[in-house]
């Protein structure tokens, strides 16, 4: 494989075309999580979802439109995801854990944790890990867990790579990079930082791993450099709807005019 800084630069210069804008259709988490939300606007997501060409992945909504998301998304085969500790990422554990509980009674089928980044750059690394083995284990076996780390808060690529490393054996099922709700979202560099722990971690935990960028994602051009990067650092085939997500609220737009939508 290539060193990263040479697939950064590659997966910079990658063109959007219809076949990109297809993986990045099914790979999306469509997400709404503005404060002023309403029963009609989740409707109108969940409407929006499905295309002639094929369905996103997944909704993201705060956890009050968990049920009318999953009555309006029955029998289509897009997932309902919620937020939780979002978006500060404060320490509370059992504040964390209360949400968590009422997520997954609600119905929510993936949730997505952020990481208290403060704390943990901070030092107090045990401290940040335990909310998520704590909220691990209220999801149990069958609710996705994804785990927030705010990459641009982390400062280095070196603590990114620990914080991904960190968050998998913490029972991270993906890992991904912002809420949008701080500036900076995903950038290819932190992406490849962060698949390259996805590589090495997989073998030694012993299950499937999976990545999601969010925050800025606006064109399949913005998408296409991350497919990319994981088709050459997971290896091809790799990046499904259950591997790599695209968390994202404008990109469907893009997505739907590359495909004459």
């Amino acid at each position: 494989m290539k060193d990263l800084n040479t697939l950064t630069a590659e997966a910079a210069r990658i063109r959007a075309d219809a076949t990109y804008a297809l993986r990045t259709l099914t790979s999306m988490d469509l997400t709404s999580l503005g404060e002023d939300d309403t029963d009609e606007m989740i409707r109108d997501l969940c409407a929006r979802a499905v295309t002639p060409r094929g369905h996103v992945a997944a909704v993201c909504v705060y956890d009050k439109f968990v049920p009318l998301a999953l009555n309006e998304l029955k029998g289509t085969g897009v997932r309902v995801a919620t937020v939780c500790n979002f978006p500060h990422g404060l320490p509370d554990a059992a504040k964390a854990v209360a949400e968590a509980r009422a997520q997954v009674a609600a119905g929510a089928q993936e949730v997505d944790v952020v990481l208290p980044y403060k704390r943990y750059k901070a030092g107090h690394r045990d401290q940040a890990i335990a909310l998520l083995h704590q909220v691990r284990e209220v999801c149990g076996e069958t609710v996705l867990l994804k785990v927030i780390l705010e990459t641009s808060q982390l400062q280095s690529l070196k603590i990114i790579a620990e914080a991904s490393r960190d968050a998998i054996e913490a029972g991270a099922d993906f890992i991904k990079t912002s809420t949008g709700k701080v500036p900076g979202g995903a950038t290819l560099d932190v992406a490849a930082v962060m698949l390259d722990a996805i590589r090495e971690m997989t073998p030694k935990v012993k299950r499937r791993l999976g990545f999601k960028p969010s925050g800025g994602l606006k064109t399949v051009a913005d998408a296409a450099g991350y497919l990319y990067l994981a088709d050459q650092i997971m290896g091809e085939g790799w990046a499904t709807p259950q591997t790599l997500r695209f968390g994202a609220s404008g990109l469907l737009n893009d997505v739907k005019n590359h495909l004459g939508l």
